[in-house]
């Protein structure tokens, strides 16, 4: 009484009497959407890996692995920071160096060296790295403590051994961990030398290391694309939706992050120099020919930021504060009029002036974005225009950017499924309804219903004979024709109003006839 699996049991050329059980997958197949809250930064850090996509939900978990705030341009942590304020909390951070940076290490022991200790990553804060030997829990034997400000000491006990296998024995158990009971650290790195001297209770710190982000430039943060993948290249395939560059204000940086953006389907954040004109902004966002609707690039009007960790306000660019806010909204949402946290005032702001109407019809049309006080809902901060980089009217809104990447990216990944099935060329083939009803189904889903406007306004998927001629079919191919209609976003409120002494005013009963 054989049990197999669908499709591997030959039903034509059964042989021997008994019962066949096939186990059949289910016919209902159904789509759950991507992500789109996940938020690439690529920065320079004092701590951490580097060109390597590390996943942060907040600051505890940024610091943890890559350090405190640096007050200094390209930092990622100020992006991460002033991100997280708009509720953003689903990172991809990505380090980048200027090649210089150094991991702090010490040593004891000279002529020979008994032991050095390196740090696992380069960067400043490994300078605050302090390995301490002591004596074990058990007799004749050493501990060893590796602490890092905030973070949880690491204690390896119980080392025993005399001369050179002792401090053998100590690197092993730092770098190897102690059976179950400790794993490897996960800041140092240990290794013996030929010295015999015997320890000495005491604490060493590691000095030397550097951040290597003194000479950070825009082919720095875009990197390159090859194996081993560096800077914005190592966001591939991570499932990022927003993207920035930190503080890259580098207008020859654009067409390449245009064209990332487009290969991964990645909202990239771009922004002008610190304290831009607006004539000067449009005229360099024309020479750069940057028309397209995966880019955002925000007015050179930087934000001044209460920077807590090191206390003082700072200018930084606006991309964390607009990239963290479209993080925290659904892909149907536009960034326009939506309030913005954190924000001390703008450079326009400081100095008690306010945008033109003819200053932001300069920027609108030329597709560049600008946070201002006030914005139509009042008072606050927030994104002035809420669009996009392209000049065609009905793809140049937040909203298209991300619904058409949610949209085709979630289908690129659910539909796989009916690749290598068999299909037929009758009218009522069970392969093309069940991928047309699978598609149908969770479109339905995000369609409004009643007083749930939802997140699209309509939709249709034909995925038949019509669309599938025997020709096709017979060359393996099977289409499904989709369209849908995005919600509109309210740009202009226009309210016409009649206003005198002689005006008739008549009102339409509400009631129910």
């Amino acid at each position: 009484m054989p049990v197999s699996q669908e499709g591997a049991l030959n039903t034509t050329a059964l042989i021997v009497p008994d019962v066949y059980v096939q186990i059949l997958s289910p016919r209902n197949t159904l789509i759950n959407g991507l992500p789109t809250n996940i938020l690439g930064i690529v920065g320079t850090a004092q701590w951490g890996p580097v060109n390597s996509p590390t996943i942060v939900g907040d600051m505890a978990g940024y610091a943890q692995s890559f350090g405190a705030v640096m007050a200094r341009k390209y930092d990622m942590g100020t992006q991460v920071a002033v991100a997280t304020l708009q509720g953003a909390n689903n990172f991809r951070c990505v380090r980048v160096t200027d090649g210089t940076d150094v991991a702090a290490s010490a040593s004891i022991g000279t002529s020979p060296t008994n032991i050095t200790f390196t740090a696992k990553y380069t960067g400043s804060l490994g300078n605050s790295l302090v390995v301490t030997l002591g004596t074990g829990s058990a007799a004749n034997s050493w501990r060893a403590v590796v602490a890092m400000p905030g973070q949880v000491p690491e204690v390896f006990d119980n080392i025993t051994g005399t001369g050179a296998a002792l401090w053998a024995n100590i690197a092993a158990a730092i770098n190897s961990g102690q059976s179950g009971l400790r794993g490897p650290s996960q800041f140092i790195v240990a290794t013996a030398g030929t010295g015999t001297t015997a320890p000495t209770a005491g604490a060493t710190t590691l000095s030397g290391g550097t951040d290597g982000a003194t000479t950070i430039s825009s082919a720095t943060l875009l990197g390159v694309d090859t194996v081993p993948r560096k800077g914005m290249y190592a966001l591939r395939n991570t499932f990022t939706s927003l993207a920035l560059l930190a503080d890259c204000d580098d207008s020859t940086s654009w067409t390449t992050q245009v064209a990332f953006g487009l290969s991964e389907g990645i909202y990239m954040f771009g922004v002008g120099p610190v304290g831009d004109s607006i004539s000067n902004a449009v005229a360099t966002k024309a020479s750069a020919g940057i028309d397209t609707y995966t880019f955002k690039l925000l007015h050179g009007d930087w934000i001044y930021w209460q920077d807590t960790v090191n206390n003082v306000i700072r200018l930084v660019s606006p991309q964390g504060f607009s990239a963290g806010r479209m993080a925290n909204l659904s892909p149907e949402q536009s960034s326009l009029n939506k309030p913005l946290y954190g924000i001390v005032g703008t450079q326009k702001s400081m100095q008690d002036q306010v945008y033109s109407s003819a200053e932001l019809q300069a920027l609108a049309q030329a597709g560049i974005d600008v946070i201002t006080n006030p914005i139509p809902a009042g008072n606050s901060f927030g994104a002035r225009i809420g669009h996009n980089a392209s000049s065609n009217p009905v793809t140049n809104g937040d909203n298209y950017t991300r619904m058409t990447n949610y949209l085709a990216y979630t289908l690129n990944s659910a539909m796989g499924i009916f690749v290598g099935k068999l299909q037929s060329t009758r009218d009522n083939d069970p392969l093309k309804r069940q991928a047309g009803s699978t598609i149908s189904s969770w479109l339905e889903t995000m369609k409004g219903d009643g007083d749930n406007i939802g997140m699209i306004d309509d939709y249709s998927v034909q995925c038949d004979s019509k669309n599938n001629t025997p020709n096709r079919i017979a060359l393996g191919y099977l289409q499904a024709d989709v369209k849908v209609r995005y919600l509109g976003v309210v740009e202009k409120f226009i309210v016409n109003l009649e206003g005198g002494q002689s005006v008739t005013v008549t009102r339409q009963s509400t009631q129910p006839a």
